[in-house]
């Protein structure tokens, strides 16, 4: 049998970093299963929740100061509002905002008909296949940050690709922020768990950015998600009094487990999430109207056997739809779902469910995607190898959304007058103006016949991504950045460091 050629995979050389495509600008249109009756029902239910239930706001007294002059009723620490003046409130955030890169051409927009890729964020373990499950480190989180840089696939970088367990708690936002301002110069998010470590990522971002130019657009935001049920607590206000109050953007995120955090209904849930998150956005208008926001929805089913969450399956795939159309409903761009998966490798079960998962995301329009990339384990692990493999398909999601090409040149009238019938099209002009590009071509995946594949090795997809990322980090080179930037950044970070007494929980 006569063999093809065999084709010499990429090890990751060809990976220069490439603004051409900051971020996804979606032609496809959203697949909404929902019809406007249901639509109504499920608004009523958001509307009820916010008025009759309310919503607890804990532990910050200002927070409730602001609440109080604004006129909302509150009875000890449940905060309720008439859902009109809510929904009005909403209504003063942007549909769509810019945030601002250290490289402009890396500069994304969120919202609209835009999507954003960004990693996985908060897992404290890491795998790659030699290393096995490992506590995160500095050095781990470092390559992970070069990885989400290089990549042309991811569009931000997040903050906690891992979380660097080397490093007291108390001074590791410091070097994660400070890593992603220098070893990247994509998008980045910054620290929300106290408020002084928000205000330092805001600090960072002014002195990276200028103080006139943070003033006016947004370059960083914070990610933080409410103590569902019903709970907001002081990390989300006091993050939003911080990232709004400088008209930096806030990402607020319900992460319910539907049976434990919320009802075991989707729908109920879904409207939980609905109700939290916009009380949370009407706060951030009170502390500053025209303050970028994100919705944020992270529903997910779990095992009621064993409490475990589960991914990938249905009643979550659901919930995207569902948020989706209530999202634009209300007019803010949305954050939810990923490649998420319960998975402990890189296995069937991992592809599956990160498919499913991302797929829906995909299709329900979700603006700003954390975890496009990396996550293992029920998103306590990062995994080097899922980080290419997630990305590369993310390449093939970005081609669908596109949507399809129906240009005079896609109609390819010339190549039927150049091919006879029964011929064949491989030769043509048509096919060799467009061959580069007709086709998304994966590069993780084996497409060559089975002999090439044995002579290569019999390399599965897990050894494939190996070589890449780590073919990809030995061709890492920097982004340059000023000299006095970066000093002035490393004077910061030194003396924060000095002012701040370790501590490791």
């Amino acid at each position: 049998m006569a063999r093809r050629a065999r084709h010499k995979r990429g090890t990751g050389a060809e990976d220069v970093p490439s603004p051409a495509s900051p971020h996804v600008l979606r032609r496809l249109p959203h697949f909404d299963p929902l019809d406007d009756e249901t639509i109504v029902r499920l608004e009523a239910q958001v509307n009820w929740l916010i008025q009759e239930i309310g919503i607890e706001f804990r532990d910050d007294p200002e927070a409730h100061r602001i609440w109080q002059e604004a006129g909302a009723d509150i009875t000890g620490t449940r905060v309720r509002a008439d859902a009109d003046w809510i929904r009005a409130l909403c209504a003063k955030a942007p549909r769509e905002f810019a945030q601002v890169a250290r490289n402009r051409e890396r500069s994304v927009v969120i919202g609209g008909n835009n999507q954003v890729f960004a990693p996985i964020y908060g897992a404290p373990f890491v795998r790659d296949l030699q290393g096995g499950r490992r506590y995160g480190d500095m050095e781990s989180f470092e390559k992970l940050v070069k990885l989400a840089y290089m990549h042309p696939n991811l569009h931000h970088t997040g903050l906690v690709i891992c979380e660097p367990c080397d490093v007291p708690v108390s001074h590791r936002h410091l070097d994660m922020v400070y890593t992603h301002m220098t070893r990247s110069d994509k998008p980045h998010l910054g620290a929300i768990t106290e408020m002084s470590r928000a205000q330092d990522s805001v600090d960072m971002a002014e002195i990276l950015h200028g103080r006139e130019f943070l003033d006016e657009n947004c370059v960083i935001m914070g990610n933080v998600n409410t103590n569902s049920p019903l709970l907001v607590d002081k990390v989300v206000t006091e993050a939003i009094r911080v990232y709004c109050g400088r008209n930096q953007g806030i990402v607020v995120v319900p992460f319910i487990l539907s049976g434990a955090m919320g009802p075991v209904s989707t729908t109920a849930s879904v409207t939980q999430a609905m109700a939290e998150a916009m009380m949370c956005c009407a706060f951030a208008q009170l502390v500053r109207p025209g303050a970028p926001f994100v919705l944020g929805n992270f529903l997910s089913s779990m095992s009621l056997k064993s409490g475990a969450p589960t991914f990938g399956m249905p009643e979550p795939v659901m919930s995207n739809y569902a948020i989706g159309q209530m999202a634009r409903r209300v007019g803010l761009p949305l954050r939810c779902g990923g490649s998420l998966t319960a998975s402990k490798i890189e296995d069937a079960q991992a592809a599956y469910e990160s498919a499913d998962s991302m797929h829906s995301t995909m299709l329900a329009g979700a603006n700003f995607v954390l975890h496009a990339a990396g996550w293992m384990e029920g998103g306590l692990c990062t995994g080097f190898e899922k980080l290419v493999m997630d990305a590369d398909r993310l390449g093939g999601y970005q081609k669908l959304l596109g949507g399809m090409d129906t240009s005079d040149e896609a109609l390819a009238r010339d190549a039927y007058a150049e091919v006879e019938p029964a011929g064949h099209f491989l030769g043509c002009g048509h096919t060799m103006r467009n061959y580069t590009t007709a086709f998304y071509e994966p590069a993780l995946s084996d497409s060559e016949n089975v002999e090439s594949w044995e002579e290569d090795g019999e390399k599965d997809m897990r050894q494939r991504a190996y070589e890449r990322w780590t073919g990809m980090l030995e061709r890492y080179e920097p982004p340059k950045i000023d000299a006095g930037t970066d000093e002035a950044l490393r004077d910061y970070v030194a003396r924060r460091k000095s002012e701040i007494p370790e501590a490791w929980y």
